[in-house]
């Protein structure tokens, strides 16, 4: 009886745990249909006309649910704003909005995430952060000049870096757009092979 309890136990386990997965693996296949979506959507495409009309979809890295992380969420008040580089002479005003901290394959790091001054003006932009970064796959299967990612304010001491989510800057795709550069604070000394891939070389 005792083993039999066992086996259902962990079957149900399983189970669970297999849903799990697939329901994450739903939730990232759908941010990947929203970005081609946008992409071959000639109103909302940052591409340049040639590459519009050739376009089929993004090139994104296999969905790693590893590198969905738990981090801890160090709020770091009084912050001096400061004009963010870009790929051009624009220089937004962003602050400084807090840090998360997170272990992966053992190892501990940091990431500063950020509020753009302008958009937390609008309502629908007021509870954003974001999170750009650079990893060592710049420049060979990902983007050169780093990735984004895009949070909102959490309500504990724990926030979600999905580096699934991670997209390239729309200078990716167009010189004529103006993109900020990732403070070299935000580079991370290994590979992030997780979101969305060099568009082409």
């Amino acid at each position: 009886m005792k083993y039999c309890l066992t086996i259902c136990f962990a079957l149900c386990f399983l189970s669970f745990w297999v849903s799990a997965q697939d329901s994450y693996t739903l939730e990232i296949q759908a941010f990947q249909d929203h970005l081609n979506d946008e992409f071959a959507n000639p109103d909302e495409s940052p591409l340049k006309s040639e590459d519009l009309e050739q376009f089929e979809e993004l090139a994104f890295f296999p969905i790693n649910p590893k590198l969905q992380i738990k981090a801890t969420f160090v709020r770091t008040e009084n912050q001096k704003p400061f004009r963010m580089k870009t790929t051009t002479t624009r220089r937004p005003i962003y602050e400084k909005f807090g840090e998360a901290h997170f272990e992966l394959d053992g190892k501990n790091y940091v990431l500063n995430i950020y509020q753009s001054h302008q958009l937390r003006e609008r309502e629908e932009f007021k509870t954003h952060l974001f999170l750009p970064f650079t990893d060592l796959t710049n420049g060979d299967s990902s983007y050169g000049g780093g990735r984004f990612i895009d949070l909102e304010i959490p309500s504990d001491q724990e926030i979600i870096i999905d580096f699934n989510k991670a997209y390239n800057p729309y200078c990716a795709y167009n010189s004529r757009y103006s993109c900020p550069i990732p403070p070299k604070e935000n580079d991370l000394p290994l590979e992030i092979k997780a979101g969305v891939m060099k568009f082409h070389d």
